[in-house]
């Protein structure tokens, strides 16, 4: 397993180059630039910023130059945030950002997990259509959507949450954010857990454990839940890159201090260098992510051997 878990992290390198050799030039070669306005810089000024930051160079020179301060762990400055660094804005939001995405990856795994098993045992009964009429409504409306509803609803109507913004930490803040996020992906789990839940009461095993007179809950215990488990292991890697990633435009919409708003903000000024370092950031996370999932899915099934 540890061999395994070596082979991964190298071939991730190459990987991880190409990926940042890709969206390097993509950023530099699209139309427009950090220092494009409405109103036009004095040709002199505009010379000056364009020396200060590298960008008179050849592109394949800005190219290497990256690469070189990446190596030593340096993302670049900012060019549209005056003194700050990219490494300091994504120090600042980051922190926040992650634990937005893990409240709402704890809560959705959890739901997401009873609900489908819940669904599962009473297949085709009432427990089970009221979660394929939640799971489609989750699935369907796109989150900015549901941000707007629940804003509408829970915050501007029946004034239950902030509808937006943060103040003072208060978690009342983090209610419909996290809600926002969770929902679609708790959808997803349960789904996933149903139907191989299913499955797996299905099977010889489960036939034999219940003719024993083993009671349902311990033929759960024992014997259905760690095999149904497999498939929605598989999808918690992914699920929590995408929460990761989905944050952005979520913390946008509540006007929360994730690194979202610097990152947006970034994107629509062409700031070079926080589109591309937390572009970096979230593509280690999610090869780590990828790595720890095949790693859960080797103890959970007997049958995967890495050698």
């Amino acid at each position: 397993m540890l061999g395994y878990a070596l082979r991964r992290v190298l071939s991730a390198i190459p990987i991880a180059l190409i990926a940042v050799t890709i969206c390097f030039f993509i950023l530099r070669l699209a139309p427009g630039g950090p220092f494009d306005g409405e109103r036009a810089l004095p040709p002199l000024v505009l010379a000056n910023l364009r020396a200060h930051y590298n960008l008179d160079q050849p592109l394949v020179v800005q190219y290497f130059i990256y690469i070189w301060r990446l190596l030593h762990g340096d993302l670049g400055p900012s060019m549209v945030i005056e003194g700050f660094s990219v490494s300091r804005l994504i120090a600042i939001g980051f922190p926040f950002t992650l634990t937005l995405a893990l409240t709402a990856f704890v809560i959705a795994t959890f739901v997401g997990l009873v609900a489908g098993m819940i669904a599962a045992v009473n297949q085709n009964k009432w427990p089970d259509y009221v979660l394929v009429l939640v799971v489609m409504i989750g699935v369907i409306i796109p989150n900015f959507l549901m941000a707007a509803l629940l804003q509408l609803w829970f915050g501007v109507y029946l004034r239950w949450f902030p509808a937006g913004g943060w103040v003072n930490g208060s978690w009342m803040h983090l209610v419909l954010p996290v809600t926002v996020l969770a929902w679609p992906h708790a959808a997803r789990i349960s789904r996933l857990m149903r139907g191989s839940m299913i499955e797996v009461l299905g099977t010889n095993y489960v036939r034999t454990a219940r003719s024993k007179g083993i009671g349902q809950r311990l033929v759960l215990a024992r014997h259905a839940i760690k095999p149904a488990l497999i498939p929605v292991v598989s999808y918690l890697g992914p699920g929590l890159s995408y929460l990761l990633t989905g944050s952005l435009a979520v913390e946008q919409i509540f006007g929360l201090p994730g690194i979202g708003k610097y990152f947006i903000t970034a994107a629509l000024n062409r700031d070079y260098g926080i589109v591309l370092g937390t572009t970096i950031l979230y593509m280690f996370i999610i090869l780590a992510l990828n790595l720890i999932v095949d790693l859960v899915y080797a103890w959970l099934d007997p049958k995967v051997r890495y050698r």
